[in-house]
């Protein structure tokens, strides 16, 4: 019997968990609000915070919600729209100082992939369109910016 090599980890999450339509339906009848992270992350290993998409949170944030999950618990932690569709993905690295500065790096381990929502071309129906995609190649100047927290503190403009 051949044996199997474990060449990643694949995860079922969901996208945010702060919603009032799930109170009582996915959380239990009662559950005080602040648990509901605590619930979510004992059901599913990973969760998306779509915050991030809309507004910068804070860093106490970041370090409440690791605390509060499960130690193997991964964070996605879903990209700016700022940089993505207000500046269009032109220079983004003041848009990517800032997010990372705004203390994604207190989820320490538990900080997974950074998924980006692009917008749909104009007239089209599709999201993410490839002339979107299209203005941020991989190798460029924006997708080699040095993430580190000296870095987006000497360049953010909180």
């Amino acid at each position: 019997m051949a044996t199997r090599k474990h060449i990643g980890d694949i995860r079922i999450g969901i996208s945010g968990w702060n919603y009032a339509g799930w109170r009582g339906v996915f959380y239990p009848p009662k559950l005080a609000h602040k648990r509901e992270l605590a619930y979510a992350s004992s059901v599913f290993r990973t969760i998306e915070i779509n915050g991030t998409h809309y507004s910068l949170q804070r860093p106490e944030d970041f370090a409440r919600w690791a605390e509060e999950t499960p130690d193997d618990f991964i964070f996605a932690v879903k990209g700016s729209r700022y940089i993505t569709h207000m500046m269009k993905l032109r220079t983004p690295e003041a848009g990517l100082a800032n997010f990372f500065a705004q203390g994604l790096l207190r989820l320490g381990r538990k900080l997974g992939p950074i998924p980006a929502a692009l917008p749909a071309a104009p007239g089209s129906r599709s999201i993410g369109s490839a002339s979107c995609a299209t203005r941020w190649k991989f190798g460029t100047k924006a997708s080699s910016i040095p993430i580190s927290s000296r870095y987006c503190a000497n360049t953010a403009s909180l």
